[in-house]
């Protein structure tokens, strides 16, 4: 199995149905492969070979989609570069990645500019136009889709790299790699069932089962309603419905827009729409109730299934949706980019439920000795993912080494998620076992922004907490302490932070304390500081 050597026979089967829609802009299967043909010949024109990594420095797209499968014809890896980042931010990923080009919206190009210089790798830029100046030495994404001609299919390996970047629960980013014929299948496996059709084991059965699908009506139409530069988006939205031979519909407004969404859903009778748990589900709830109190109801009937991962969603939140939407199926994904661990499945009439999740069979959970924990034992363990493991991650053999594991000669990922097995075998998440932060689908990591914090004007010390939000899930907050006769506020703090880090980085709320709390050896005291900001804020 290979991404694009799969997604090229399912041109070659149904070339003339709708692959990728982006606004008015529509994509035929046919149009989608030969774009990221000439795309992948322009990337080999500028000296890229298999292996080159592909910086896509964009926001939701056609041009996302065309970019990520023309890195892959050519057996490139494409790297997903998260479009709020500043400069810093920016030329750490580039620099880590070793990205040889890089793909981007020309609003985003400016800070594109201000980094390019400092990466001698770099040696391709596309910019897609967006309204926004042009880059010195870019080149237009539409002028090489016209000048170039497709590049020639090739034979590819299984062991090719597939890698996506994640926060992980420390430090700076990561990427995780995988092997494309794992994560390809994998994801393939979780796809078919939907088509009520068992995964082909063979990537040669894969165009004939699609195309009969197809021609009995039984399609995919998915909106990624959360970024495609997120494991999310692209896992769950993007790719698995392409692999089935579906159509991936991508969103015009650049943040969360309910009324847009449900618009497209309706319009394009979309069958899939996948959101971000809470953070998305509440706003979407509000806006069906509206129309439906306005006389001016959505008609979502062609709605199958709604799919969330990366944050809670809630039993309470699932059982409105599925009073609103009551043939949609709800699938709450429990993951991460460095596997998937368990699901759980909603329907009309059943009762919901929050943080409870079926085990998938190659999911275990262990005690921080290897030991196996029992199902209904009510002890504690670390979560662990096995069938398609990542290979580890880029250039950190270190963490690696501690993330990805061989217990009883099976090899796991340890994400760093805490559970417990019940009697009957289902889990309970209990959440991470670091300090990070999940606000809105995007991970912060407190460290970072404590030492933004810090380097505020009058800002002593700092420890940064997530405290739940009803809007972003988690709210970043701020406990700091000034410098004795300081003058700062809560403003200039924030305005501080977000002069450095992306917006959602920066704390929502800035709670000044006499001291932050420590141990007497200088660890952080994180529960203290959460109380200090609870008892603030009450």
């Amino acid at each position: 199995m290979h991404f694009a050597t799969v997604w090229e026979s399912i041109a070659d089967e149904i070339g003339d149905v709708t692959a990728i829609v982006h606004g008015s802009v529509r994509r035929t299967w046919s149009e989608y492969d030969e774009r990221a043909a000439r795309l992948a010949a322009a990337f080999v024109d500028g000296g890229l070979q298999p292996d080159s990594k592909i910086g896509l420095y964009l926001y939701n797209s056609n041009e996302y989609l065309e970019a990520q499968f023309a890195g892959f014809k050519m057996r490139g890896v494409p790297i997903n570069v998260n479009y709020r980042y500043l400069d810093e931010e920016l030329y750490y990923l580039l620099d880590n990645s070793d990205a040889e080009a890089l793909v981007f919206h020309s609003s985003l190009g400016e800070r594109v500019a201000r980094v390019a210089a400092r990466l001698p790798k770099l040696k391709t830029l596309i910019e897609v136009d967006d309204g926004a100046g042009t880059v010195d030495g870019a080149l237009r994404y539409d002028d090489v889709v016209a000048g170039f001609d497709p590049m020639p299919r090739i034979t590819r390996r299984e062991d090719d790299i597939y890698m996506l970047y994640t926060g992980g629960t420390t430090g700076m980013p990561k990427g995780v790699m995988y092997a494309q014929g794992g994560q390809s299948g994998g994801l393939m496996a979780s796809g078919f069932p939907l088509l009520g059709i068992a995964p082909p084991t063979d990537a040669s059965l894969v165009a004939g089962l699609v195309g009969e699908a197809v021609r009995g009506g039984n399609r995919a139409i998915s909106i990624p309603a959360c970024p495609l530069m997120h494991g999310t988006g692209m896992w769950l939205g993007g790719m698995v419905p392409l692999l089935m031979g579906g159509t991936v519909i991508t969103l015009q407004a650049r943040s969360l827009d309910t009324t847009e969404l449900l618009q497209v859903a309706q319009d394009e009778r979309a069958t899939i729409i996948v959101i971000v748990g809470d953070s998305f589900a509440k706003p979407i709830i509000r806006t069906i109730d509206e129309t439906v109190e306005a006389g001016t109801p959505f008609d979502l009937s062609a709605l199958k299934l709604i799919v969330s991962s990366g944050v809670m969603w809630t039993a309470e939140v699932k059982a409105q949706m599925m009073d609103l939407i009551p043939q949609a199926m709800l699938l709450d994904a429990m993951g991460s980019t460095e596997g998937s661990m368990g699901i759980q499945i909603s329907m009309k009439g059943m009762p919901a439920e929050t943080a409870k999740f079926s085990q998938i069979p190659t999911t275990k959970v262990f005690t921080e000795d290897d030991r196996e924990v029992q199902p209904g034992s009510g002890e504690v363990g670390m979560l662990a993912a096995g069938g398609n493991v990542p290979l580890g991650y880029y250039k950190d053999a270190e963490k690696s080494a501690r993330t990805f594991r061989v217990i009883d000669g099976k090899r796991y990922s340890f994400p760093g998620d805490m559970a417990r097995i019940n009697a009957d075998g289902s889990l309970d998440l209990l959440g991470r076992g670091s300090q990070v932060i999940n606000t809105a689908g995007e991970k912060v990591f407190p460290e970072e922004v404590e030492e933004a914090v810090k380097r505020a004007d009058g800002v002593l010390d700092c420890l940064v907490i997530g405290l739940d939000d009803d809007k972003f899930g988690q709210s970043v907050t701020a406990v700091a302490s000034l410098v004795e006769d300081a003058t700062t506020n809560e403003a200039a703090v924030i305005a501080s932070v977000k002069a450095e880090l992306a917006g959602y980085k920066a704390p929502k709320r800035v709670i000044f304390v006499d001291v932050v709390p420590r141990a007497p050896n200088g660890k952080a005291d994180y529960k203290a500081a959460k109380q200090y900001a609870l008892d603030a804020l009450a």
